[in-house]
């Protein structure tokens, strides 16, 4: 039976947005908050080899009150499922779990998630700053990349904004089996291709949309691969990192042939748009 580690911190919610990014860069992959406590879960052997690099940074950056406390998978799987609540995102794009009722007459997306450990439930603010993002973009006829696709709803988003073809792809494999759910949830199989890999799996592959909602460190890393897959005047959509990181990801994007064409934020966070030089 599998376990994953609880990291609880009692700190505010505003502080706990900024902390998960911090946290992006260790095992934890996914977040929650209530009643002044911030949780983030790992599975407990992965994070095993980093609990004192974590244990440092929490304490370096001021967060004192915090604790590790092992979980039981499906234990967790369920409480995280009953907390699941409807997101909806500029009035035109709903996302519900399976046994939330459909909304009668609703004139925008309609995207079912059916709630799992994974990242890009909908809930967070980065996975919203890139909703909008697609919302702002045309893309039919389209072929789109989504990398790190977490539950895939942005892949699904894409798809039902008219994408000629999507490629899901997630490096942890439960979340990936999450996104070959809900493709079937979403009757958009004949759109969307899922596979389990990093940036090696994109080689050879070329796309007119490139989605990366992941953070930072990693966007840095593989921001080449994403260069060499795009069209030309092909779009970057990146998201999961802070206003601080800003700097640093567009200069490297300049260097690697990218214009920033467009910005959002919600709070710290940050959501920017790069089109490739011609």
């Amino acid at each position: 039976m599998a376990t994953y580690t609880k990291l609880a911190v009692n700190t505010t919610e505003e502080q706990g947005d900024i902390l998960a990014a911090y946290l992006a860069d260790y095992p934890f992959d996914s977040f929650d908050y209530a009643e002044g406590l911030f949780g983030a879960y790992a599975p407990k052997e992965a994070l095993e080899e980093h609990h004192d690099e974590v244990v440092e940074m929490l304490e370096s950056e001021g967060f004192i009150d915090y604790y590790f406390e092992d979980i039981e998978i499906e234990n967790w799987n369920a409480k995280w499922e009953s907390n699941f609540k409807e997101v909806e995102v500029d009035d035109k794009v709903l996302i519900r779990a399976p046994y939330h009722k459909s909304r009668q007459n609703y004139g925008g997306l309609d995207i079912i998630i059916q709630p799992k450990m994974s990242f890009g439930t909908g809930h967070h603010a980065t996975t919203q700053l890139m909703v909008k993002s697609l919302l702002a973009s045309n893309l039919k006829g389209k072929r789109v990349l989504d990398m790190g696709s977490g539950t895939g709803v942005l892949a699904i988003v894409a798809a039902k904004l008219g994408a000629e073809s999507v490629l899901a792809v997630e490096i942890d494999d439960m979340a990936e089996e999450s996104v070959r759910e809900n493709i079937i949830l979403n009757d958009v199989t004949n759109k969307i291709v899922s596979v389990c890999g990093d940036a090696s799996a994109i080689e050879g592959e070329r796309f007119d949309i490139v989605l990366a909602n992941i953070n930072r460190n990693i966007l840095l890393t593989d921001m080449e691969a994403y260069a060499k897959t795009l069209t030309n005047g092909g779009e970057l959509i990146i998201s999961g990192f802070l206003a601080e990181d800003i700097e640093a990801l567009t200069k490297h994007a300049n260097r690697l042939g990218f214009d920033r064409s467009g910005k959002l934020s919600h709070k710290e966070w940050q959501a920017l748009r790069f089109t490739k030089i011609e």
